[in-house]
């Protein structure tokens, strides 16, 4: 018997970045439907809201009176899923600081990095993201606490106020160090790709949470899970979303550019049949985007990873954004599977955090 993997099932609960996307569609009716997924097994999970996106429904609601409802339901739908027992954690996504609705959509203007926000702004960011939860819920439960927090496009480190702003806040655990991940582009810079600790819980520097601190602190990491899929596994998965894509009806203007157009498509498949089958894929561990193949090799490298760490039990982070789920039978599969694995325990993000605080987890320093 190998060490026991208490696993976190969480949910980035959010529209598209640019604020796209209808509510119902990509939020509502995704979560109640993994609702009844665990259900069926008795797993209990956290959603971790994009509270920012909700402030800026409530701030708007009045001058646009289509978006009160919304905003409600949005609230009795967390209100329903702690009801059935599941966590409710604290998500940020700062491009909604200010954003406007104007003509039906929504405009997310800000900066999609914490990282880049004044301390003050951040902390206020947290401050009313942590504080609009409790109210929320602790009129169910009065002794419900936002203790852990996950960056919008995990966007932590490095940074010399975050995590200062973290702990006073209240802030135990932080799931956002995602170790691999490397962006670069016009709404975000981000690197990841030589973290210190990318698995075990670990005490972070406070000023870069890429680095292990030499001594214990107010914040713990848990990293966010990632894994790299095999050749075949990621051919397969991606050849059936490239022909998702070149079987998509061309638009009303193809023809007057087919030759980008033609391009594009090139392009898509050297990307998704070609790179695949000459290096294994990076991935971080949202089951909201593999198959269940690949969720398989997940839970393969996770036990490996567990066996070498020599630790005895550990949390493992894994993340989902039900706005981009594509395959909800494997996503059953694949739980069902783990609830009934001996070396498994499902977990939630207060749990792992109160398992931090009482020494049940081992925490590694420098």
């Amino acid at each position: 018997m190998g060490p026991t993997i208490y696993l976190a099932l969480t949910h980035d609960w959010e529209l598209r970045g640019d604020g796209s996307g209808d509510i119902e569609k990509i939020q509502f009716a995704p979560l109640r439907r993994l609702l009844e997924i665990y259900a069926k097994r008795n797993v209990r999970t956290t959603i971790l809201p994009d509270v920012m996106q909700q402030l800026a429904f409530r701030r708007n609601e009045n001058d646009h009176p289509g978006l009160k409802p919304l905003a409600e339901s949005w609230d009795q739908h967390l209100r329903d899923v702690f009801r059935q027992g599941h966590d409710i954690q604290l998500h940020l996504h700062p491009q909604w600081l200010n954003a406007k609705y104007e003509e039906g959509r929504w405009l997310p203007e800000g900066d999609w990095s914490i990282l880049n926000y004044e301390r003050d702004a951040a902390y206020a960011m947290l401050a009313r993201g942590k504080q609009y939860l409790e109210t929320l819920l602790q009129s169910i439960d009065s002794s419900y606490r936002c203790l852990a927090f996950r960056a919008g496009a995990l966007a932590a480190a490095p940074s010399k106020h975050l995590f200062e702003s973290l702990a006073a806040v209240g802030i135990e655990l932080d799931v956002s160090i995602a170790g691999g991940v490397f962006v670069n582009n016009d709404d975000l810079q981000l690197d990841y790709r030589h973290c210190e600790e990318t698995f075990r819980p670990f005490y972070p520097r406070m000023s870069d949470a890429r680095k292990v601190s030499d001594k214990p602190g107010p914040v713990v990491c848990v990293p966010l899970n990632h894994f790299y899929g095999s050749r075949r596994e990621v051919t397969r998965q991606n050849i059936s979303l490239a022909r998702q894509q070149l079987n998509r009806a061309p638009s009303s203007h193809t023809s007057v550019d087919s030759k980008s157009n033609r391009g594009s498509r090139i392009g898509l498949a050297f990307e998704k049949l070609i790179m695949p089958a000459v290096k294994r894929k990076h991935f971080v561990s949202d089951t909201g985007r593999l198959n269940y193949a690949l969720m398989r090799e997940m839970l393969a490298s996770i036990r490996q990873r567990a066996r070498d760490s020599g630790l005895t039990q550990l949390p493992i982070v894994l993340t989902n954004h039900p706005k981009d789920i594509r395959d909800f039978p494997a996503i059953e599969r694949f739980v069902g599977e783990a609830a009934q694995a001996e070396d498994i325990r499902f977990i939630t993000l207060s749990e792992i955090a109160g398992k931090l605080r009482s020494g049940e987890f081992h925490v590694r320093t420098a």
